[in-house]
């Protein structure tokens, strides 16, 4: 726990970092991606529009020389082609004119000029091969390889004048659209670089506020581990995902603490309890003991003793091991019961354990779906603990059963005993409690039988509760449980 306390909420900050800086860096790389080829596609689709336009011009400005000799036609493009001087950023125009000299508003990469000053003849050589080479006829688009310039765009198109077929073309160079991709590189490197930073620190940020409850949490988690109980987590006043995460932590420790509590306060009481029974056996066999011939009469007596402290002990545990069993899954065996005939025997026998003032009050017809040992059980030990508290032999103890709410059947123990404070109704339910503390144990038992009720009652999904009597005197217990079925 102490070891998760310090290393989760440094390693959710990081994970949160490096997840965000993943997910920008993918999102600007794919950005990146689209952005780059679309501005590559709209400046090549702009050049493709361009060097149409201008072939389809200078294809209009020989329309009328159809007929003409080579030589004319050569110098009627020529005249169009001067018109318009190449520059870097311009368009280069150029007719093939069979039988005529090849005509170009930049003729030198065509070939055939002399080496410029710091070039060799052998490179001139090569920049003049790639110049013949762009003389050839390529009909349509194509991107040669044009010397001093670079990679171009060139569109040729065929061109009937009669008696001549003239090849009129124009290219631009995508220099220009390896310039713009490389400057929206350039711009997202940037931007992305800028943007990534922030986003980083944002999210590092954003980490530590979101992982600070919870490396709080963890430090109240560790003292709890240590065995502390008291520590509890801050709850934000925005009922956020964290704010509800640290309210039910703190209910958890108040429950756990709850059942700590309970749970000492059961082994404390349970101890007290089985002492008790202990002590008594150790005294009288010590004071058998002590006498060297005791009198068999006096054997006598300390075997009844110890015998009735040993059947104490006995239901003691037993009622301690079906407390502990309550919450398992097999402790009922539930089955049809037939609610007259289960009541009737019930009453039978609980009438001749004491003499009381038994009564029965009207029964209905049906069936209780239920565990018929665990209820007969629970509506013993109601009983019992209403024999316990009259007097004989005209104390009231009285059994009243009707059917409840639409499937639920209810089981009332009245008797005229001395009642139970309305500030004890909820708490003689517990674990060792009794309502009159001095009443000595050989009465009242070890308190566990109305806790046993309550298990009992819970198990089938019902409940018990101690109302008010019906008179003003005496005691009323109510045992409701699910699953009648009117007869």
């Amino acid at each position: 726990m102490r070891g998760i306390s310090a290393a989760l909420p440094s390693g959710l900050r990081w994970r949160l970092t490096a997840w965000v800086a993943g997910v920008m860096v993918v999102s600007a790389a794919a950005v990146f991606v689209v952005v780059y080829q679309d501005t590559g596609r709209q400046l090549r689709d702009q050049i493709d529009r361009n060097i149409s336009a201008q072939t389809s011009q200078l294809s209009q400005a020989l329309l009328p020389f159809s007929g003409a000799s080579p030589s004319v036609v050569s110098a009627a493009a020529a005249r169009y082609v001067r018109a318009q001087p190449y520059t870097a950023s311009s368009t280069l125009l150029f007719a093939l004119v069979p039988g005529g000299a090849t005509v170009s508003n930049h003729l030198e990469v065509f070939g055939g000029s002399t080496p410029e000053p710091g070039e060799t003849s052998a490179e001139q050589a090569r920049e003049n091969h790639a110049g013949r080479e762009l003389a050839v006829v390529h009909l349509g688009y194509s991107m040669p390889r044009v010397p001093d310039v670079g990679t171009m765009r060139v569109l040729e198109r065929p061109l009937n004048l009669s008696t001549v077929r003239v090849v009129v073309g124009a290219g631009e160079p995508l220099q220009l659209v390896e310039n713009a991709q490389h400057d929206v590189a350039k711009s997202f490197l940037l931007a992305g670089g800028v943007v990534l930073a922030l986003a980083l620190i944002a999210s590092y940020l954003a980490g530590a506020r979101v992982s600070a409850p919870l490396r709080r949490m963890a430090a109240v988690a560790a003292r709890v581990d240590a065995g502390d109980l008291a520590p509890r987590m801050e709850v934000p006043e925005r009922r956020d995902e964290v704010g509800v995460l640290a309210d039910s932590f703190n209910h958890m420790l108040d429950r756990l603490a709850e059942a700590f509590s309970s749970q000492r306060a059961f082994i404390a009481d349970a101890s007290h309890e089985l002492r008790t029974p202990l002590t008594v056996i150790r005294g009288q066999l010590e004071v058998l003991a002590a006498q060297d011939r005791p009198p068999e009469a006096e054997v006598r007596r300390v075997e009844r003793l110890v015998q009735a402290e040993i059947t104490r002990l006995t239901r003691m545990v037993d009622d301690l091991l079906l407390l502990t069993q309550a919450e398992r899954v097999d402790f009922l065996r539930p089955e049809a019961i037939d609610v007259h005939r289960f009541v009737g025997e019930l009453w039978d026998g609980l009438s001749l354990t004491a003499r009381r003032r038994f009564e029965l009050g009207p029964v209905p017809d049906g069936t209780l779906q239920g565990d018929p040992d665990r209820l007969a059980q629970a509506v013993r030990n109601l009983a019992r603990n209403a024999i316990e508290h009259t007097a004989e032999p005209d104390g009231l103890v009285r059994l009243e059963v009707d059917a409840v709410e639409p499937d639920r059947v209810r089981f009332t123990v009245v008797d005229d005993g001395p009642g139970i404070p309305s500030e004890e109704r909820d708490r003689i339910f517990e674990r060792f409690r009794r309502v009159d503390a001095g009443r000595s144990r050989n009465a009242g038992g070890a308190g566990l039988g109305l806790a046993i009720v309550r298990a009992i009652a819970e198990a089938h999904g019902g409940r018990v509760r101690a109302t008010d009597p019906t008179n003003g005197t005496g005691a009323r217990v109510e045992l409701v449980v699910p699953g009648f079925r009117p007869g």
